[in-house]
């Protein structure tokens, strides 16, 4: 089997990634989920030398947060505005999943976190990264995640049992294990 046939096999499992791929940006509130997916895969295809293309979840994932940066950017930059409205428009987050599938508690409790520790929740509980994986398509440490991890999960095991009449401890579903 010629390199260029085996390099396009092992490919078509990376390209199998795209519904994932898509998934992801469709959360954070793209417009065009499916073009950044598309994006994404001929990005790694470009680059599929370089790429360990048997561990290659994190490097996707970070592809597609910089290319979705951009369409915030974008579409920022094409919005007509004041300048006195801008202040307003920078305190906005764009969108990081999608709000209606989630209890309202959780959107709240989730909305309370840091950008960064937000996307570290989301990375290991929706996403359905490792730890490790997810330190990397971040671009830190593993062991940087995990604090942040940890630290992410308590501040929203806090809040969530602020919100909630009944605290986290007397309900049957662990934080800890599903977030």
């Amino acid at each position: 089997m010629a390199s260029g046939e085996t390099s396009r096999n092992e490919f078509e499992a990376v390209s199998e990634l795209r519904p994932m791929i898509s998934a992801y940006c469709r959360r954070r509130g793209s417009r065009d989920p499916e073009g950044i997916a598309a994006e994404v895969i001929a990005i790694a295809w470009g680059r599929r030398d370089e790429l360990d293309l048997k561990d290659c979840r994190p490097w996707l994932i970070a592809t597609a947060r910089n290319l979705l940066l951009d369409e915030y950017r974008a579409r920022r930059r094409s919005i007509p505005t004041d300048p006195g409205a801008m202040a307003d428009l920078d305190k906005r987050r764009e969108p990081d999943f999608e709000v209606e599938s989630l209890d309202p508690e959780l959107r709240l409790a989730l909305d309370s976190l840091s950008p960064s520790d937000r996307e570290a929740v989301l990375l290991v509980a929706w996403e359905e990264l490792s730890p490790a994986e997810a330190a990397r398509s971040m671009g830190i440490r593993p062991a940087t995640f995990r604090v942040r991890l940890h630290r992410a999960r308590s501040r929203l095991k806090q809040t969530l049992e602020e919100l909630s009449a009944t605290p986290a401890e007397a309900t049957d579903s662990p934080l800890e294990d599903t977030i």
